[in-house]
């Protein structure tokens, strides 16, 4: 039986205009020119987002800076308590700075206030900015990417964008804005107690070294706990999605050793960071104390020696509040650093990775439906054996057209490689004699309705979930759509009607309505093209023939390809191919594939029967 079979061209027309094909990237799958930033280089994600703020972080140190400086206020205040008030009995003075330090500390709440205001400006702006940068990068990565990792390691990402947000605009901006004064503060230590600055001078060196074998450890530590928590995430979100199974087959004792193998090596994880990072953080603690002691011990032998008087004594205690403090958070929240390192060096890697094509150079018209591969190759893996193997197919504009084959016989995978959702290894696909790798996927998905296997519906109503395919739809595109999937019959009698909440993922709906708000959804752009992958896996026989009947009007406009093996969609069938290994086995009109099929079933049992013959025979003579 014959195939049908589709010739290279050396270019090729759509409608009046020659489509001169673009080059692609061979690797990625996407075009040379597919590149989310137009930057390139570590954090060039990050860059235009910052590159705005930069007057409002500049403001931040401004306030910081004068933050700061009004800190002075409470030591001086002390020093000249203890070196002039006290001693000569100096009232009126006392009342005076009295007064002025109340003025400070107004003066220091306000500024305290507006650069908390100032740093939730900026996290606002990173949070929508970056969030949005995120999501449309995650929706332009081709779908074998989204593939190759778990759903819990993209989720992480979003987390990634948390941590973040959080170490640009929170706690830790306000640490690394107020470090720099910490040379401020023991500078006026040198001015007013020289013999203790010496020791805050190396106990500044300590924490130093300490902070930075801090981070050394934990980051080591936070890296590994976040491989656990993943591996332990993902079996939790594959539980939760498969709970219908769960319970019908009662699998919780199967599951509950994985489940508490997985948190078990998390809470060891968890603790061994917990563990470097408390001892750090008494380690720091000790070194307060250890320090006040050897400045109060070195300053007691100084007033001695009158070098110094008790208010400077005092006061460079105060000082060394200011300047130990920042220091003590640098060494226990240096976890919040290492976290963003690694959140950003992951985000790098996101942001780095091929998209698919985003943007055409040119406009094209609604194509015919004429669909062509050219000795089409497809791994799901460089050294994997080939799931579609040097395939040449020709679907002419109009008709049903039926894809069958054994489990695993690469069906599912052709329906997405006609889809444009993977690229092939080798060979091309081509809609209307062009490339299907030049057209970005929002027009792909205007041209190719598209109903797959597994049927995922969207939390919200009946009619979000139709419309989802054409935001812009009319209640009258909507009730057509509803009514060409046979879906609206059903709708109509629901109390809410197309307003019915369908619940996450569709769980308030039977898998037969599922199926048929899919259906609707696909249809609802009025695409030339539909591709449907076991359309009728949830319907009843009824549906099925209304569904057979709908195609069959449709296919007079529009090219429809379909996965199945139901024998009611195959009698309105126009083509049927039958796939073996990724290879077409039978192709042609549908009559005369089931014709051959059944003379091949038909051999089959014969051949059965004359080798079940001799056996019976020998038995009987036994």
């Amino acid at each position: 039986m014959a195939i049908s079979q589709g010739t290279a061209r050396p270019a090729w027309r759509w409608g009046n205009n020659i489509v001169t094909q673009m080059k692609t990237d061979e690797t990625s799958g996407v075009t040379a020119s597919a590149t989310a930033s137009g930057s390139v280089g570590p954090h060039s994600w990050l860059r235009p987002v910052l590159h705005p703020l930069k007057p409002l972080f500049r403001e931040v140190l401004a306030i910081s800076l004068f933050v700061n400086i009004i800190a002075l206020a409470a030591p001086i205040f002390v020093l000249q308590v203890y070196d002039r008030v006290v001693f000569h009995a100096g009232l009126s003075t006392l009342q005076g700075l009295v007064i002025g330090m109340v003025l400070v500390l107004a003066f220091d709440f306000t500024l305290r206030q507006a650069r908390s205001k100032t740093m939730q400006s900026v996290s606002l702006r990173i949070d929508v900015e970056v969030g949005r940068r995120l999501f449309d990068k995650v929706m332009a990565v081709p779908l074998r990417t989204l593939e190759a990792r778990p759903s819990g390691y993209w989720q992480l990402l979003f987390r990634d964008l948390d941590t973040v947000r959080n170490t640009l605009a929170g706690s830790t901006a306000i640490l690394v804005s107020d470090l720099p004064f910490v040379l401020l503060f023991l500078g006026l230590v040198f001015v007013i107690a020289q013999p203790i600055a010496w020791v805050l001078l190396l106990a500044l060196t300590m924490f130093l070294a300490l902070a930075w074998l801090s981070g050394r450890s934990v980051a080591t530590a936070a890296g590994r706990e976040r491989t656990t928590q993943q591996g332990r995430d993902a079996l939790l979100a594959e539980t939760i999605m498969a709970r219908t199974t769960i319970k019908a087959l009662a699998l919780e004792e199967h599951l509950r050793p994985m489940w508490e193998d997985r948190q078990a090596a998390t809470i060891e994880r968890s603790m061994e960071r917990g563990t470097q990072t408390d001892r750090f953080v008494n380690l720091g603690q000790m070194m307060t104390v250890a320090t006040t002691v050897a400045m109060t011990a070195v300053g007691a032998i100084a007033i001695i020696n009158q070098d110094m008087t008790m208010g400077g004594l005092i006061a460079a205690n105060m000082l060394s509040g200011r300047l130990l403090g920042p220091l003590n958070q640098l060494v226990g929240g240096w976890r919040t650093f290492a976290g963003f390192r690694q959140s950003l060096g992951r985000l790098d890697t996101l942001f780095a990775l091929a998209e698919d094509r985003t943007q055409s150079k040119i406009a094209l018209s609604r194509p015919t439906g004429h669909l062509r591969a050219e000795a089409m190759t497809f791994r799901y893996r460089p050294d994997s054996n080939p799931v579609i193997d040097k395939i040449n197919l020709d679907i002419a504009p109009g008709g049903v057209t039926a894809i069958m084959g054994a489990n695993g016989s690469g069906k599912s995978t052709l329906l997405k490689l006609l889809l444009g959702l993977y690229r092939p290894s080798e060979g091309r696909m081509l809609l209307d004699g062009a490339d299907v790798t030049q057209f970005t996927r929002r027009e792909l998905a205007a041209w190719m309705g598209y109903v797959p296997q597994e049927c995922v519906l969207f939390d919200g109503t009946i009619r979000d979930n139709i419309a989802h395919g054409m935001p812009d739809a009319t209640d009258a595109d909507i009730l057509r759509a509803a009514e060409l999937s046979g879906v609206h019959a059903f709708v109509v009698n629901l109390p809410d009607g197309y307003a019915t909440p369908v619940g996450e993922m569709g769980s308030l709906m039977s898998g037969g309505m599922r199926q048929r708000i899919a259906i609707a959804r696909a249809m609802i752009g009025d695409p030339p093209i539909l591709l449907m992958d076991e359309p009728s896996g949830s319907l009843d026989r009824q549906a099925e023939q209304q569904l057979r009947d709908t195609l069959v009007t449709l296919s007079q406009t529009r090219t429809i390809v379909i996965v199945s093996h139901s024998p009611v969609l195959l009698q309105g069938c126009r083509t049927i191919l039958v796939l073996d290994h990724g290879r077409v086995a039978v192709g042609g009109p549908a009559a005369d594939v089931l014709r051959h099929m059944a003379q091949q079933a038909a051999k089959a049992r014969a051949a059965a029967g004359k080798a079940q013959a001799p056996s019976s025979a020998a038995r009987e003579d036994a």
